[in-house]
This record gives structure tokens, sequence and C-alpha cells, in this order.
């Protein structure tokens, strides 16, 4: 029988091996074990047929210790509470890391984004914020984007949100359009603060940066970004993938001909695009490909044990959430393969849903180069204490990630007074 993969369980084998490498009893850290609240809806939705369909969603508030709620929100087919929770727990961790002042959260419909009209769309996003209305605000907990939700539907839940308060109300969700009070700089953010983290490692690790082999999992916000950065800086892409499959090419593939083939029409993937020497693989293999660095920022449980072995790469940073399961982790520890963690290389993304929302809250904005130097500053800062704590305990990246995280929750929650 195949076990079933259950990424809270995961989580929570990290939180204790991080818990008892900083010499913490269960008692010190029991709260981070559970989530604080859990939240299933039922969200009825008019189609454009005349039929009635229901879609399940969830909220997940893992832990408010150090501030406000803060995760985004996804729209995927496979969206389940396991899932939700760790992502939620994750992002609890992320922002500790970084040191932001917010506790962690995630949320997600179980819907099939490809088959619904953009009207669909709306209603479900409308729907699903009246149903998380009690339970979310500026103060309270802040939704983002993540995997099929964008800007518009960010505005479509803070307009349904405002509506029920009695006022607009932009501090409600970040990752918004600039014209309806979102930050310059947040749709690049995340691939932003992913180059900075190769850009970072490479320092450490003495590998030259700029004209590095980088092959990337992903070519949508995420992914796309990341290349897009990593390009400008000199790096060479030699392998991308989308849903559609992946192409590569040994001496770096025109990244501005393919981010611009892209852009100029709805629903074109990579599987459209065609150049002189490609070579064509499944999007599954992209993590195989002859690469000095792994990018997997698709979707998580993309690196398992089956694959860890085979890796090619140096080094792999997580520009997705959960993108390798603790099994390959330890296979990838023992071949020496070095893992930039997920909840610090993904962080751009949150750490600017933090600048849009203190925006928000003064009511002013910045300018976007101020967004990028602040967003460098504090992703910086958070490598080294991360880096520096592995080095010092002799231990994993990830590990090393983790431990700065839940020694910053457990202490804020005895200060609190909190058991």
């Amino acid at each position: 029988m195949i076990k079933k993969f259950k990424p809270y369980d995961e989580v929570l084998e990290i939180l204790d091996q991080a818990a008892n490498m900083l010499g913490l009893e269960e008692i010190d850290y029991i709260r981070l074990r559970n989530p604080e609240r859990e939240l299933k809806v039922f969200i009825p939705v008019e189609m454009d047929d005349g039929s009635i369909e229901v879609f399940q969603g969830y909220r997940v508030q893992h832990s408010g210790v150090r501030g406000p709620y803060k995760g985004g929100i996804r729209y995927h087919q496979d969206v389940n509470m396991n899932e939700v929770k760790a992502l939620a727990a994750e992002m609890s961790f992320k922002c500790a890391l970084v040191n932001l002042p917010y506790g962690g959260a995630k949320g997600g419909v179980k819907v099939d984004v490809s088959k619904l009209s953009k009207r669909e769309l709306e209603k479900i996003t409308r729907g699903y914020a009246t149903l998380l209305y009690p339970v979310v605000g500026p103060d309270i907990d802040i939704p983002a984007p993540d995997v099929n939700t964008n800007a518009e539907i960010m505005g479509w839940f803070m307009d349904a949100y405002s509506t029920l308060n009695g006022k607009l109300t932009p501090g409600v969700v970040t990752g918004k359009p600039i014209e309806l009070g979102g930050s310059l700089g947040r749709d690049e953010a995340t691939g932003r603060g992913v180059m900075l983290m190769v850009r970072e490692i490479c320092k450490r690790l003495d590998m030259p940066f700029e004209g590095s082999r980088i092959a990337v999992q992903g070519c949508g916000n995420v992914g796309g970004a990341a290349v897009k950065h990593l390009h400008k800086q000199g790096c060479k892409i030699v392998a991308l993938s989308d849903v559609s499959g992946g192409i590569s090419l040994a001496n770096g593939l025109d990244i501005d001909e393919i981010l611009d083939f892209l852009s100029q029409e709805e629903g074109r993937q990579l599987k459209d695009y065609d150049s002189p020497g490609l070579v064509r693989f499944p999007c599954n293999e992209l993590v195989l490909q002859d690469a000095d660095i792994l990018i997997p920022a698709a979707m998580g449980n993309a690196i398992t044990s089956e694959v860890a072995p085979h890796i090619k790469a140096k080094v792999i940073v997580e520009g997705a959430n959960g993108p390798t399961t603790r099994d390959a982790d330890r296979i990838l520890w023992e071949r020496g393969v070095l893992v930039v963690p997920d909840i610090l290389a993904n962080s751009g993304g949150i750490t600017v849903s933090y600048f849009e929302w203190v925006q928000n809250i003064q009511s002013y904005s910045w300018e976007e180069q101020v967004v990028n130097q602040r967003l460098e500053y504090i992703m910086v800062r958070a490598f080294d204490e991360a880096w520096n704590c592995a080095v010092r305990m002799d231990t994993s990246f990830r590990m090393g990630a983790y431990m700065v995280a839940v020694k910053r929750i457990v202490t804020a929650a005895k200060m609190r007074g909190l058991s």
C-alpha cells in the first residue's frame, strides 16, 4: 500500500527537530504543533449555464503570537485541509525568519480555474470573501495572492470585504492592483527575492554568480520573475519549464525572447515556443536537468526521494512552497547538495506584502526603488542569520532557518506570558 503524502506531518517533523536542537521542551512550543483556527466554508455559485455548484474553501490561521495572521489564497483542484495547514504553519515560520510582525495563515478554494469563466471566478471570490469576513481584516488576518490567484482577484476580495465593512478597506489584502492601494514592486518581489538568494549563496560557496548555469521549474509569477532578474544579472538559464513541458539549451536560453513571446498572447505556453537547437522534455524532468543551480518554482512535492539521488545541481533554491519532501531533503544533505529553504528563498513576496500593508495603514506610497532596497536589506539579513545558525549548529541550511524562526516565536510567546 502506498503511503499517502501528508505535508503537515512533514512540517511537524521539522518543527520537532528544530525545537530539539534549540534545547526546547515540548511545553515550550506545543502551541505551534496545531493551528489556532481551522475554517472550512462552502461557497454556492450560480454558474453561467444557470446551475448551482458548491465549492469548498479553507482558511487556516496557524499562529498569531507575533502579530496578525498573514498568508495567501490559492485556487486549485487539489487543495485540501492538510496542505493548507502545512502552508499556514510555514507562513508562521517564514514571517518569523524575516522578522515581520505577522503570524501565519493560508487559504484556498478547491476548484479548477481553467474550467471557469471570469464571471464565475469573481463570484467564487466574492462568496469566499463574504464567508471569511468575520475572521479576516487589516488587524486580524491579511490574505494575499498565491497559486492561480492574482491582483485582480485580490481587488474583488477587497471590494467584497469593504462592502460588508461599510468603508473602503484596502489593508484587508495585499497583492492588489496599484490603483487600489497595491505596492510598486509587489508583482515581481518573490522572483526578485529568489535572485537575491541565488546571489548570496554563490557568495558563500565561492561560486560564480554571473554565468552560473540555472534550471528553473515554473514560468509563472515566481519562476518568470526569477529568470528575468537572474538573466539581467548575467546568469545563464539553461532549462525552463511550465505545465506544458520543458525546454533546454546548453549555451543558455534567450530569456528576453521567451518572456516576450509568452506575454504577447494570453494562454501561450512553452510548448508553443520554438527556436533552433531547443531540446524538449516532460515538465517533471526539469529537476533532473544538468545545471549548477536548480530552482523549483512551481507546485510543492516536486523533489521526492525517488528524484533526489539523480539531481545534478549542486545547489537548490526553493522558489515554490514545500517543493522538497523530508526524505528527499535527507538524501540531498547526504549527497552534499545545499538547499536554500522555501521559508527564506521565496520570502520576497511576503516581505513586500508587509510593505504594502504598511503603506495602506499610512495612506502613503513608496517609490519602487525604496521597496526594492528594503526588500534586499531584509532578505540578506535573514539569509545571514539562518546561515550563521546552520554553521554554528553544524546542521542544514533549512534547519538553521527553522531554528531562527522557532526561537523567535517561542520567545515572543514567553514574553506575552503564553504557555
